[in-house]
């Protein structure tokens, strides 16, 4: 069994015979993270793999621990996020894109993360609302508290409740990681503050809206803070 994210029929999974055997012309196009092209047919209940042709396997992400945890973030993202067969376009080129920004090291990728999470959201019918005050819908540039009972930003003079106080360049972040593309995040710094809150608040949304927790984000910190205690 292979799960395959593909451009036209969104997330299905497909059975490739004989993969796992080396000589097998379907092994380097069904290693993890690779990008190809696949003909598929459709079985009883499942696709079947016939021919595929191998476009990146991106298999040095697997040499680096940071690289590897967030590739295996937004394949993680994606299987919560989408049902089997759901189709997204724009979430396949933004997959596609996220992990050639992975491998170029040109990026911070705790921002590209947020902004991905953001895409996600956004494709998936969870926008979260940075523009408006989501209470009273006055116009805000900025924002110093979120609410996740109304999935968005809070102006100054309305209730502040079922939220989180965040900072306003925070807010700002949010605001322009949620309008920019993922090839322009090279182009954000953010202080460490700033990505912490932003990584609370978009953690939190995720874990409220999806029936499950990813917790590829959850291993790396936990392998990263056990070598802090050796140290």
């Amino acid at each position: 069994m292979v799960w395959l994210f593909t451009e036209k029929l969104g997330k299905v999974s497909t059975i490739a015979r004989g993969a796992k055997r080396s000589r097998n012309s379907l092994f380097s196009t069904t290693l993890q993270f690779c990008y190809g092209d696949y003909v598929l047919y459709k079985g009883k209940s499942l696709y079947v793999i016939n021919e595929s042709i191998l476009i990146d396997s991106f298999q040095d992400l697997l040499d680096d621990l940071n690289d590897l945890t967030y590739a295996s973030y937004f394949c993680e993202l994606i299987d919560i996020a989408m049902s089997d067969g759901e189709k997204s376009e724009e979430m396949f080129k933004q997959l596609v894109t996220a992990f050639y920004l992975i491998r170029s090291h040109a990026v911070d990728i705790e921002i590209l993360a947020r902004s991905f999470e953001l895409k996600i959201l956004q494709a998936t019918g969870y926008e979260l609302n940075f523009d408006y005050c989501c209470i009273c819908r006055k116009k805000m540039a900025s924002f110093n508290y979120f609410s996740f009972q109304y999935s968005g930003g809070v102006c100054d003079k309305c209730k502040k409740i079922n939220g989180l106080h965040i900072d306003y360049a925070t807010g700002s972040a949010l605001k322009y990681l949620s309008k920019i593309s993922l090839e322009n995040v090279y182009k954000v710094v953010l202080s460490d503050k700033v990505k912490k809150e932003l990584y609370k608040v978009l953690n939190l949304v995720i874990s409220q809206n999806y029936f499950r927790k990813p917790k590829s984000l959850d291993t790396l910190r936990y392998l990263k803070n056990f070598e802090k205690n050796k140290i």
